[in-house]
């Protein structure tokens, strides 16, 4: 899968924003990335910091940009056009003191068209990353919600599992907006989707509202995307397992062949996608942000070097 990436990006190569400049890990993946010329990179913090942490851990960051939040030239504008996003929302002051920080530093230069997709969360939490993505790149026309995927990798195998990050009891149109984004994620990584909606119930086996649901959801995504292969709602074993879906769902487009799963919740994805890379042997790659304007990305804070340069690499195929 990275190896057809690092071919499309270096024929077209993208600027990423990292927002953690001095970060070692950062620092390990930027000096990787734009010396195999892959990326663009900028790294935001102080010149003199950026420069010694790399120094001292010999990773030659020469062909990467840093900017200074503190000393950057167009400040003013971009204070004034972060005034005029926020629609009254932040004064002046509290929009300076925002863009002193880096996760909404970086997000205003892709606002502002001076890089193409952002990579940050090495050291801020989730919500520090989408919450500047939601106030300033805002989401997509049409798309009302953030959400996410990982891409699970093993051998020549690729699934994509949404939503395992972001949101936590999504509605039915909710579920929809999931699905459909999911799919297209998982298009740009190679996968052609076919999408189970998943349940602990096939076709009515099982009653309850979380059945509802889904089974609602599955309609309402067939209505609004009707060349999408997806069925639901779809028990784990029926959705990838074709002897089982012979004989709870004979006919399905989906069961038996499932590539791209959609769970009901946030405890459901999230505990699934982990049981998946540790006990299945699977590589999770994300999570993936959906949704929004422009490609805007989370990192584990708990993420190596390796994690980085994946994720900067997927980051910018989606830009």
């Amino acid at each position: 899968m990275f190896t057809k990436l690092t071919e499309q990006l270096k024929a077209n190569p993208k600027t990423i924003v990292f927002t953690e400049g001095t970060d070692p890990r950062i620092q390990d993946a930027a000096a990787k990335l734009t010396a195999e010329g892959i990326l663009n990179v900028i790294l935001l913090g102080n010149p003199d910091a950026v420069k010694l942490t790399a120094a001292d851990a010999k990773y030659d960051i020469s062909k990467c940009e840093i900017i200074d939040p503190a000393r950057y030239a167009d400040k003013d504008a971009m204070v004034e056009k972060m005034v005029e996003l926020r629609k009254g929302k932040m004064t002046e002051e509290q929009v300076r003191d925002a863009l002193s920080k880096g996760n909404y530093f970086g997000t205003m230069l892709v606002k502002m068209g001076k890089a193409d997709c952002l990579l940050g969360g090495a050291t801020y939490s989730t919500a520090d990353t989408v919450r500047p993505a939601l106030q300033l790149i805002k989401t997509k026309p049409g798309n009302n919600i953030v959400s996410s995927c990982f891409i699970m990798v093993k051998d020549d195998q690729k699934l994509a599992m949404g939503d395992c990050a972001i949101n936590i009891a999504p509605n039915e149109d909710e579920l929809v907006e999931i699905a459909v984004e999911t799919a297209k994620t998982a298009k740009v990584f190679g996968i052609d989707p076919k999408v189970a909606m998943l349940s602990y119930s096939t076709y009515g086996s099982g009653k309850g509202d979380m059945v509802t649901l889904v089974a609602n959801a599955t309609k309402k995504i067939k209505e609004a995307a009707p060349d999408l292969a997806v069925d639901g709602e779809l028990q784990f074993d029926a959705a990838v397992a074709p002897e089982v879906a012979k004989v709870k769902c004979a006919g399905s487009p989906v069961a038996g062949q499932a590539n791209t799963f959609i769970f009901p919740d946030i405890n459901a994805g999230n505990i699934g996608y982990k049981i998946a890379a540790r006990l299945g042997g699977y590589e999770a790659i994300g999570p993936v942000l959906q949704g929004l304007n422009a490609p805007i990305n989370d990192l584990s804070r708990g993420c190596n070097a390796e994690e980085v340069y994946k994720m900067a690499l997927v980051t910018a195929a989606l830009s």
